[in-house]
């Protein structure tokens, strides 16, 4: 039973109403003033709300504890009445409890057996209530989970730099409230600050704490007057539907979205929807003499969704997306060093899987020290993908099998479209001198990834099984692999097979096995073929 969330039932007009007090103090005449409730009046309204709903909170949790109490003596008196000839002549018989008199006098009537049901129906209903009930706070609702991770590495490069065994957990913390027309809501997570696709911490810092930081904070609007529409801003879920091919899924987007859809009940056709979206990820402050304006870039972009009934057990899914890159070059330099794309020059160096895209990288170094400092970083490539994902749901025979089928298909549209935008390393002086080199290559064929998964099963009730095998093949160009899986190999230039099995123990916690294995593709530019990383997850998860 969870007892860390009380509700708090505030008046409707203390909540309703403060806004507009707000606003309209400043005119608001005197005699009107003094009308109103004293800020004394108000406090200890919401004192007593809050008594109340903690008394009522501890009757509901002693109903629950005497109702568990009676069907413990009802299940007791069974099995007393079912062994009572085991029991030796010579022990004194006790006397029996109000409860138990009243469970025998119902021995050996069907009785007995309907009170049992009865008492297990409500108890379990009135602890359903209740954690419900314990998990709002005022218009807030919560709920979170805790992952704890094992991750054992084997093979990879014939150094054996990737090998090791590392522990890993993680924690997120979610709100959500919905007033009128309007909802929102926010989450905090575990994690790295500066790598965006990933929630987890790794135990490997002298048991220092571990940082907890905001992941989400938007604000959803509906009206209600047209209902199919919703516009959503700030760091928010995905609006539109994606694999990790392109999106890891712990990745929130920050910016503005827009959707809307359409249900269609009479039609093979039951959803037609459209999904815009505006994202800015950085600014560029400008090095020349003459001009330091600070540039933005952003990714846009939009989805066209579609759901299909093609039949009582098959509902087809089909979406189209296109990614649009502006001014990606910032994200390869935040790569390379300590985010100096940034005005500000930013927290840390952005983290991510080795090996990214094709880039070429400026390096200058001081004469009399000898130190090097990454000066510039650019893409050979611009990024504007074209994103095609297939999906069928397929109800089996068994409710607690169903079977899900996906495919998803990304082609870069620009590969290798900014080589002619690379600037040439600076001229030397007396005091610095400057060198490029190229990460490799760039061919505008490999500019192409594919995603296929199959999914069995559910992970929804006690005793439930969830299977899947998912085969991933990413060409260098193919997308901007900062952003995109980050459990595999490397984001781009990798061919990786997962396998995954999710069990559910209880209602609330599930185990789970993950298995990667995956290398970097053999081609002109990287052709020495390396060993299968093999990437194993042991997982626990509790939700509340």
């Amino acid at each position: 039973m969870r007892t860390d969330w009380i509700s708090i039932a505030v008046p409707s007009h203390a909540t309703s109403s403060s806004r507009a007090d707000d606003d309209s103090a400043a005119n608001t005449p005197a005699s009107a003033a003094t009308a109103k409730p004293s800020v004394e009046a108000q406090i200890a309204e919401l004192r007593d709300a809050l008594t109340a709903q903690i008394a009522s909170s501890r009757a509901q949790e002693r109903r629950i504890a005497a109702l568990e109490s009676d069907l413990r003596a009802a299940r007791a008196g069974m099995a007393t009445e079912a062994h009572a000839e085991e029991i030796p002549a010579n022990i004194a018989p006790q006397p029996p409890s109000a409860t138990a008199t009243n469970v025998s006098s119902t021995l050996g009537t069907p009785q007995l057996d309907q009170k049992i049901a009865s008492l297990s129906d409500e108890v379990a209903s009135l602890k359903k209530s209740f954690g419900e009930r314990l998990k709002n706070i005022g218009p807030f609702s919560f709920s979170g989970d805790i992952r704890l991770r094992d991750e054992p590495f084997f093979g990879g490069p014939a150094d054996q730099s990737q090998v090791r065994d590392r522990e890993r957990l993680r924690l997120r913390l979610n709100g959500a409230a919905k007033y009128e027309d309007f909802s929102g809501g926010f989450a905090f997570v575990t994690g790295d600050v500066n790598n965006p696709v990933s929630t987890n911490q790794t135990l490997n810092q002298f048991y220092t704490r571990k940082p907890f930081d905001l992941d989400r904070a938007y604000i959803e609007y509906r009206p209600h007057y047209f209902r199919p529409l919703t516009l959503t801003g700030g760091k928010f879920l995905y609006p539109w539907v994606s694999t990790e091919l392109t999106w890891d899924r712990d990745l929130n987007p920050e910016g503005l979205a827009q959707t809307i859809s359409f249900d269609l009940e009479s039609l093979p056709l039951k959803r037609f929807a459209l999904v815009g979206f505006e994202l800015p990820f950085a600014e560029t402050a400008g090095v020349s003499l003459n001009n330091k304006s600070i540039v933005q870039s952003a990714v846009s972009g939009g989805q066209l969704q579609t759901e299909w009934k093609l039949a009582s057990w098959l509902k087809f899914s089909a979406y189209a997306a296109f990614y649009n890159w502006h001014n990606a070059d910032p994200v390869a330099l935040s790569v390379a060093i300590a985010n100096a794309a940034s005005p500000g020059l930013g927290l840390l160096r952005l983290n991510n899987n080795a090996d990214q895209n094709a880039a070429v990288t400026t390096t200058g170094t001081f004469v009399a020290t000898g130190q090097k400092v990454t000066t510039n970083s650019q893409f050979a490539s611009k990024f504007a993908l074209f994103d095609t994902i297939a999906r069928f749901d397929i109800k089996t025979p068994a409710e607690k099998w169903p079977l899900v089928v996906l495919g998803d298909f990304v082609q870069n549209t620009e590969a290798c479209a900014n080589v002619g935008n690379i600037l040439p390393a600076p001229a030397n002086t007396a005091l610095e001198t400057f060198a490029q080199s190229r990460n490799a290559a760039c061919d505008p064929h490999q500019r192409r990834g594919y995603w296929l998964e199959a999914r069995l099963g559910r992970a929804q009730e006690k005793g439930d099984w969830n299977l899947s095998c998912t085969r991933i093949f990413v060409e260098r160009e193919a997308v901007m692999a900062v952003f995109n899986y980050s459990e595999m190999r490397q984001g781009s230039n990798v061919s990786e097979h997962r396998v995954e099995a999710f069990y559910q123990a209880y209602r609330n916690v599930q185990l789970g096995f993950t298995g990667l294995f995956g290398r970097p593709l053999v081609t002109a530019t990287s052709p020495t073929k390396e060993n299968i990383l093999k990437r194993l997850q042991f997982d626990v998860l509790y939700r509340f």
